[in-house]
Protein backbone atom coordinates (compact mmCIF):
# COMPACT_ATOMS: atom_id res chain seq x y z
CA UNK A 1 0.00 0.00 0.00
CA UNK A 2 1.15 3.15 -1.09
CA UNK A 3 1.23 6.55 1.53
CA UNK A 4 1.90 9.40 -0.41
CA UNK A 5 3.88 12.16 0.53
CA UNK A 6 4.08 14.11 3.65
CA UNK A 7 2.45 17.61 3.30
CA UNK A 8 4.59 20.34 4.01
CA UNK A 9 4.23 24.14 4.11
CA UNK A 10 3.19 25.59 1.18
CA UNK A 11 1.92 22.70 -0.48
CA UNK A 12 -1.40 22.67 -2.74
CA UNK A 13 -4.75 21.65 -1.43
CA UNK A 14 -7.26 21.50 -3.76
CA UNK A 15 -10.76 21.50 -3.55
CA UNK A 16 -13.12 19.85 -5.11
CA UNK A 17 -17.45 19.38 -4.69
CA UNK A 18 -17.92 15.83 -6.69
CA UNK A 19 -21.48 15.54 -5.17
CA UNK A 20 -23.39 18.38 -3.47
CA UNK A 21 -22.97 22.31 -3.96
CA UNK A 22 -20.93 24.44 -1.73
CA UNK A 23 -20.92 28.05 -1.37
CA UNK A 24 -17.99 30.29 -1.11
CA UNK A 25 -19.73 31.29 2.67
CA UNK A 26 -19.82 27.81 3.54
CA UNK A 27 -16.25 27.02 2.00
CA UNK A 28 -14.25 30.31 3.90
CA UNK A 29 -13.97 28.58 7.48
CA UNK A 30 -11.94 26.02 5.78
CA UNK A 31 -10.29 28.42 3.69
CA UNK A 32 -8.90 29.92 7.08
CA UNK A 33 -8.29 26.62 8.67
CA UNK A 34 -6.20 25.80 5.73
CA UNK A 35 -4.02 29.33 5.22
CA UNK A 36 -3.61 28.52 9.38
CA UNK A 37 -2.03 25.41 8.48
CA UNK A 38 0.25 27.16 6.09
CA UNK A 39 -0.87 25.27 2.83
CA UNK A 40 -2.13 26.92 -0.68
CA UNK A 41 -6.09 25.81 -0.96
CA UNK A 42 -6.75 25.83 -4.90
CA UNK A 43 -10.27 25.48 -6.24
CA UNK A 44 -11.40 26.52 -9.48
CA UNK A 45 -14.88 28.41 -10.15
CA UNK A 46 -16.16 25.68 -11.18
CA UNK A 47 -16.35 24.55 -7.51
CA UNK A 48 -19.52 27.14 -6.89
CA UNK A 49 -21.14 25.51 -10.08
CA UNK A 50 -24.98 24.55 -9.39
CA UNK A 51 -27.54 22.01 -10.86
CA UNK A 52 -30.33 21.24 -8.69
CA UNK A 53 -28.69 19.78 -5.56
CA UNK A 54 -25.38 18.79 -7.60
CA UNK A 55 -21.93 20.99 -7.83
CA UNK A 56 -22.82 21.63 -11.03
CA UNK A 57 -23.35 19.16 -13.77
CA UNK A 58 -21.65 15.51 -14.13
CA UNK A 59 -19.57 16.69 -16.86
CA UNK A 60 -18.38 19.68 -14.88
CA UNK A 61 -17.44 18.05 -11.68
CA UNK A 62 -15.85 14.94 -13.43
CA UNK A 63 -13.44 17.55 -14.85
CA UNK A 64 -12.61 19.63 -12.33
CA UNK A 65 -11.98 15.98 -9.91
CA UNK A 66 -10.00 14.89 -13.54
CA UNK A 67 -8.08 18.40 -13.07
CA UNK A 68 -7.10 17.79 -9.31
CA UNK A 69 -6.13 14.11 -10.24
CA UNK A 70 -4.11 15.06 -13.19
CA UNK A 71 -2.16 18.44 -10.71
CA UNK A 72 1.39 17.84 -10.40
CA UNK A 73 1.44 20.68 -8.05
CA UNK A 74 -1.14 19.32 -6.01
CA UNK A 75 -0.73 16.93 -2.61
CA UNK A 76 -4.05 16.46 -1.59
CA UNK A 77 -7.62 16.78 -2.65
CA UNK A 78 -9.94 17.66 -0.60
CA UNK A 79 -13.38 17.19 -0.70
CA UNK A 80 -15.88 19.87 -0.36
CA UNK A 81 -18.71 18.01 0.72
CA UNK A 82 -20.50 14.58 0.25
CA UNK A 83 -24.45 13.93 -0.21
CA UNK A 84 -25.09 11.87 -3.41
CA UNK A 85 -23.54 11.91 -6.55
CA UNK A 86 -19.82 11.34 -6.85
CA UNK A 87 -20.48 7.66 -8.18
CA UNK A 88 -21.97 9.48 -11.26
CA UNK A 89 -19.04 10.87 -12.11
CA UNK A 90 -16.45 7.72 -11.24
CA UNK A 91 -16.29 5.76 -14.39
CA UNK A 92 -15.14 8.61 -16.57
CA UNK A 93 -12.45 9.41 -14.38
CA UNK A 94 -8.42 8.14 -15.26
CA UNK A 95 -6.00 7.46 -12.34
CA UNK A 96 -2.70 7.35 -14.45
CA UNK A 97 -1.59 10.76 -13.67
CA UNK A 98 -2.20 10.35 -9.94
CA UNK A 99 -0.54 7.35 -9.61
CA UNK A 100 2.42 9.11 -11.23
CA UNK A 101 2.53 11.74 -8.19
CA UNK A 102 -0.10 10.16 -5.56
CA UNK A 103 -1.90 12.73 -3.32
CA UNK A 104 -3.85 12.11 -0.17
CA UNK A 105 -7.68 11.87 -0.80
CA UNK A 106 -9.67 13.27 1.90
CA UNK A 107 -12.96 13.16 2.61
CA UNK A 108 -16.10 10.91 4.36
CA UNK A 109 -19.47 9.85 3.75
CA UNK A 110 -20.33 9.59 -0.26
CA UNK A 111 -16.87 10.02 -0.61
CA UNK A 112 -17.03 6.61 0.33
CA UNK A 113 -16.62 5.42 -3.75
CA UNK A 114 -12.90 6.59 -4.22
CA UNK A 115 -11.55 5.84 -0.87
CA UNK A 116 -12.59 2.42 -1.80
CA UNK A 117 -11.26 2.88 -5.27
CA UNK A 118 -8.05 4.13 -3.74
CA UNK A 119 -7.94 1.25 -1.97
CA UNK A 120 -8.09 -1.51 -4.28
CA UNK A 121 -5.61 0.78 -6.37
CA UNK A 122 -3.03 0.61 -3.35
CA UNK A 123 -3.31 3.73 -2.35
CA UNK A 124 -3.64 5.04 1.43
CA UNK A 125 -6.56 7.74 1.98
CA UNK A 126 -8.10 9.65 4.29
CA UNK A 127 -11.21 9.28 5.79
CA UNK A 128 -12.09 13.04 7.20
CA UNK A 129 -13.23 15.93 7.45
CA UNK A 130 -14.69 17.69 5.15
CA UNK A 131 -14.89 21.79 4.34
CA UNK A 132 -18.99 22.00 4.50
CA UNK A 133 -17.88 20.44 8.64
CA UNK A 134 -15.27 22.71 9.38
CA UNK A 135 -16.78 25.22 11.26
CA UNK A 136 -18.71 22.79 13.43
CA UNK A 137 -15.88 20.13 13.72
CA UNK A 138 -14.33 19.61 17.26
CA UNK A 139 -10.13 21.09 17.86
CA UNK A 140 -9.67 16.98 17.92
CA UNK A 141 -11.33 16.54 14.26
CA UNK A 142 -9.32 19.15 12.79
CA UNK A 143 -6.29 18.38 14.73
CA UNK A 144 -6.22 14.50 14.01
CA UNK A 145 -6.67 15.97 10.04
CA UNK A 146 -3.56 17.97 10.25
CA UNK A 147 -1.09 15.63 11.93
CA UNK A 148 -2.18 12.87 9.40
CA UNK A 149 -1.21 14.83 6.44
CA UNK A 150 2.02 15.50 7.76
CA UNK A 151 2.85 12.54 8.47
CA UNK A 152 2.99 12.16 12.64
CA UNK A 153 1.52 9.77 14.99
CA UNK A 154 -1.83 10.36 16.98
CA UNK A 155 -4.32 8.64 18.55
CA UNK A 156 -8.31 8.34 18.88
CA UNK A 157 -9.86 6.51 22.17
CA UNK A 158 -13.87 6.02 23.45
CA UNK A 159 -14.79 5.15 26.26
CA UNK A 160 -15.96 1.52 26.71
CA UNK A 161 -19.35 0.32 25.40
CA UNK A 162 -21.55 -2.49 26.46
CA UNK A 163 -20.97 -3.64 22.76
CA UNK A 164 -17.69 -4.01 22.95
CA UNK A 165 -15.26 -6.92 21.83
CA UNK A 166 -12.05 -7.05 24.15
CA UNK A 167 -9.11 -8.02 22.00
CA UNK A 168 -5.31 -6.13 20.29
CA UNK A 169 -5.07 -6.50 16.51
CA UNK A 170 -2.77 -4.61 14.21
CA UNK A 171 -4.36 -4.48 10.48
CA UNK A 172 -4.96 -2.05 7.71
CA UNK A 173 -8.61 0.03 8.17
CA UNK A 174 -11.33 0.03 5.13
CA UNK A 175 -14.57 0.57 5.16
CA UNK A 176 -16.65 4.06 5.51
CA UNK A 177 -20.35 4.88 5.08
CA UNK A 178 -22.45 1.76 5.34
CA UNK A 179 -24.95 2.80 2.35
CA UNK A 180 -21.77 3.29 0.29
CA UNK A 181 -20.22 0.04 1.18
CA UNK A 182 -23.87 -1.78 0.34
CA UNK A 183 -23.92 0.42 -2.98
CA UNK A 184 -20.54 -0.62 -4.44
CA UNK A 185 -20.99 -4.27 -3.88
CA UNK A 186 -20.13 -6.24 -7.05
CA UNK A 187 -18.60 -3.60 -8.61
CA UNK A 188 -14.56 -3.26 -8.60
CA UNK A 189 -14.58 -0.77 -6.07
CA UNK A 190 -15.46 -3.26 -3.89
CA UNK A 191 -13.30 -3.77 -1.30
CA UNK A 192 -11.60 -7.07 -0.58
CA UNK A 193 -11.89 -6.66 3.68
CA UNK A 194 -10.40 -10.12 4.84
CA UNK A 195 -7.47 -9.46 7.07
CA UNK A 196 -8.68 -6.06 7.46
CA UNK A 197 -10.15 -4.02 10.01
CA UNK A 198 -13.73 -3.11 9.18
CA UNK A 199 -14.88 0.92 9.53
CA UNK A 200 -18.29 1.66 9.30
CA UNK A 201 -20.86 4.63 10.03
CA UNK A 202 -23.84 6.26 8.42
CA UNK A 203 -26.92 8.81 9.03
CA UNK A 204 -30.18 9.55 8.28
CA UNK A 205 -31.44 5.70 7.48
CA UNK A 206 -34.08 3.72 8.24
CA UNK A 207 -33.58 1.20 10.95
CA UNK A 208 -34.75 -1.31 8.91
CA UNK A 209 -32.51 -0.21 5.93
CA UNK A 210 -29.51 -0.47 8.07
CA UNK A 211 -30.49 -4.04 8.97
CA UNK A 212 -30.90 -5.07 4.93
CA UNK A 213 -27.59 -3.48 4.21
CA UNK A 214 -25.71 -5.60 7.08
CA UNK A 215 -27.80 -9.17 5.85
CA UNK A 216 -26.24 -8.14 2.13
CA UNK A 217 -22.69 -7.76 3.57
CA UNK A 218 -22.72 -10.77 5.51
CA UNK A 219 -24.32 -12.81 2.90
CA UNK A 220 -21.49 -11.58 0.50
CA UNK A 221 -18.95 -12.39 3.05
CA UNK A 222 -17.60 -8.89 4.00
CA UNK A 223 -17.67 -9.75 7.86
CA UNK A 224 -15.50 -13.27 7.31
CA UNK A 225 -11.95 -13.21 7.88
CA UNK A 226 -12.12 -9.74 9.25
CA UNK A 227 -9.55 -8.55 11.81
CA UNK A 228 -11.17 -6.38 13.62
CA UNK A 229 -14.49 -3.95 13.77
CA UNK A 230 -15.13 0.38 14.41
CA UNK A 231 -18.20 1.67 14.42
CA UNK A 232 -18.24 4.99 14.13
CA UNK A 233 -21.33 7.73 14.26
CA UNK A 234 -24.77 5.88 13.36
CA UNK A 235 -26.64 9.71 13.57
CA UNK A 236 -29.87 10.33 13.25
CA UNK A 237 -31.62 7.01 11.96
CA UNK A 238 -35.04 7.12 11.47
CA UNK A 239 -37.63 4.92 12.38
CA UNK A 240 -41.41 4.14 10.76
CA UNK A 241 -44.70 4.45 12.64
CA UNK A 242 -44.42 0.81 13.86
CA UNK A 243 -41.39 0.30 15.06
CA UNK A 244 -38.64 -1.81 14.22
CA UNK A 245 -37.67 -2.87 17.52
CA UNK A 246 -33.48 -1.94 17.76
CA UNK A 247 -31.72 1.16 17.77
CA UNK A 248 -28.65 1.46 15.13
CA UNK A 249 -25.98 -0.03 17.35
CA UNK A 250 -27.88 -2.96 18.59
CA UNK A 251 -28.74 -3.97 14.59
CA UNK A 252 -24.62 -3.92 14.43
CA UNK A 253 -24.31 -5.77 17.43
CA UNK A 254 -26.98 -8.23 16.33
CA UNK A 255 -24.90 -9.11 13.04
CA UNK A 256 -21.44 -8.91 15.10
CA UNK A 257 -21.80 -10.66 18.29
CA UNK A 258 -20.84 -13.77 17.26
CA UNK A 259 -17.47 -13.12 15.37
CA UNK A 260 -14.54 -13.67 17.93
CA UNK A 261 -12.81 -10.54 16.65
CA UNK A 262 -11.73 -6.99 18.61
CA UNK A 263 -14.76 -5.08 18.45
CA UNK A 264 -15.17 -1.13 19.44
CA UNK A 265 -18.49 0.68 19.32
CA UNK A 266 -18.66 4.76 19.80
CA UNK A 267 -15.80 5.40 18.43
CA UNK A 268 -15.53 9.50 17.43
CA UNK A 269 -16.00 9.13 13.65
CA UNK A 270 -18.40 9.62 10.85
CA UNK A 271 -21.18 12.35 10.86
CA UNK A 272 -20.62 13.92 14.46
CA UNK A 273 -18.54 17.33 15.16
CA UNK A 274 -15.82 15.19 16.30
CA UNK A 275 -14.97 13.78 13.48
CA UNK A 276 -11.46 12.07 13.34
CA UNK A 277 -9.14 10.76 10.99
CA UNK A 278 -8.60 7.61 9.95
CA UNK A 279 -5.79 6.80 7.39
CA UNK A 280 -7.87 4.00 5.24
CA UNK A 281 -5.02 1.20 3.78
CA UNK A 282 -2.29 1.34 6.23
CA UNK A 283 -1.98 -0.41 9.45
CA UNK A 284 -3.15 0.70 12.59
CA UNK A 285 -3.19 -0.71 15.95
CA UNK A 286 -6.56 -1.29 17.79
CA UNK A 287 -7.11 -2.00 21.38
CA UNK A 288 -10.48 -2.15 22.73
CA UNK A 289 -9.80 -2.85 27.01
CA UNK A 290 -12.29 -2.92 29.53
CA UNK A 291 -11.70 0.91 30.37
CA UNK A 292 -11.67 2.31 26.51
CA UNK A 293 -11.15 1.83 23.25
CA UNK A 294 -7.59 3.24 21.79
CA UNK A 295 -6.45 3.26 18.00
CA UNK A 296 -2.91 4.03 16.91
CA UNK A 297 -1.83 5.79 13.52
CA UNK A 298 1.57 5.21 12.90
CA UNK A 299 4.23 7.87 12.13
CA UNK A 300 4.55 7.97 8.19
CA UNK A 301 8.28 6.81 8.92
CA UNK A 302 6.80 3.44 10.55
CA UNK A 303 5.38 2.82 7.14
CA UNK A 304 6.66 -0.31 5.44
CA UNK A 305 5.71 0.83 2.15
CA UNK A 306 4.85 3.69 0.56
CA UNK A 307 6.16 7.01 -1.52
CA UNK A 308 8.29 8.20 2.00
Amino acid sequence: MIRPASLQKGDRIRIVAPARKISREELQPALDQIATWGYEAFFTEDLFAEENQFAGSDAIRTADFQAALDDPKCRAILCARGGYGSVRLFDQLNFEAFEKSPKWLVGYSDITVFHSALHNLGYASLHASMPINFKGNSEAALLSMQKALVGESYSISAPAHAFNKEGEVKAAVCGGNLSMLYSLLGSKESVDTSGKILFLEDLDEYLYHIDRMLYNLRRNGYFENLAGIIVGGMSDMNDNSIPFGEKAEEILHRHFKDLEIPIAFGVPAGHLSDNQTFIFGLDVELSVASQETLIRFPHASESKTGTE
